[in-house]
């Protein structure tokens, strides 16, 4: 299933960014270290840069989730930038268990932690 047109966007703003230093400062959309002449020293590795993408992935997906019965979080996350896959080329659990969803798999409201408010 193709990810909506909103989704392909909002998939393509969050791999857009550098998140190497989201936590020590705040900066346009589009923000990228190697074009930027205000950049500090303090930068995130890695696996601290991923996670961070990562939850902005999920923040997003739970509110496009919510919109869209068709919303498939693993080809978003895929799109995000953040790898949707595990080491056996399956779809990853760790997508899917970011998101507020009732077991038969409806996403909570988003702003509510509250399984009844769908």
């Amino acid at each position: 299933m193709a990810l909506s047109r909103l989704a392909q966007e909002l998939a393509a703003e969050i791999r857009l960014q550098d998140w190497s230093d989201a936590p020590y400062r705040i900066d346009r959309a589009g923000h990228r270290r190697e074009y930027d002449s205000n950049k500090g020293d303090k930068v995130l590795n890695a696996n601290e840069t991923a996670n961070i993408r990562t939850n902005v992935m999920w923040v997003v997906a739970q509110v496009l989730g919510h919109q869209d019965p068709n919303f498939d979080p693993h080809e978003f996350a895929q799109a995000c930038g953040v790898n949707a896959y595990n080491s056996r080329g399956g779809k990853s659990g760790v997508i899917t268990s970011g998101l507020r969803r009732t077991p038969d798999g409806r996403y909570f409201k988003p702003g509510s932690l509250n399984p009844e408010d769908l």
